[in-house]
């Protein structure tokens, strides 16, 4: 059974995803088109980080950014060995309810164009592309999707 719960992104199961996750995105774009939030941003008050586990084991992380107008997905990543198994989608539920419970008309989201199976997550779960926000104005290797509330 997967659990999604809020976490601390300091703790050592999330802390060694979000390594996993950094590396990868290290690996596939250059520094001036990744966005990841370290694990000082992801745990400020206007931050939400969510662990997904199974039994003791830290599988999956994500987390929604409040603005003013708008909540923002960041953060997403699997472990290699439990992709497939509906984590993503378990914890893309949380960070929407999440989103709804703060009253936000809207979540956004940038992910890398190299990242298929995220695109796929997000077109499955009603996601649309939009127009580039916030910092990401420049960005050229970025996907911008959006989700109404």
């Amino acid at each position: 059974m997967i659990i999604v719960e809020r976490n601390s992104p300091h703790h050592p199961g999330a802390t060694a995803l979000l390594e996993q996750s950094h590396a990868l995105m290290r690996s596939l774009f250059p520094p001036e088109e990744n966005f990841f939030l370290n694990f000082d941003e992801l745990a400020v008050p206007e931050v939400h980080f969510f662990t997904a586990r199974e039994g003791e084991s830290i599988i999956g992380t994500g987390a929604l950014k409040i603005f003013d107008d708008y909540g923002e997905i960041k953060s997403m990543f699997v472990a290699e060995e439990a992709r497939g198994k509906g984590v993503a989608d378990a914890i893309l539920r949380q960070i929407e309810d999440q989103a709804r419970e703060e009253q936000l008309p809207v979540i956004r989201l940038e992910t890398g164009d190299a990242l298929v199976a995220a695109l796929k997550l997000y077109v499955r779960n009603g996601y649309k592309t939009c127009e580039a926000f916030g910092q990401y104005m420049d960005a050229t290797r970025s996907v911008f999707m959006e989700k109404p509330l």
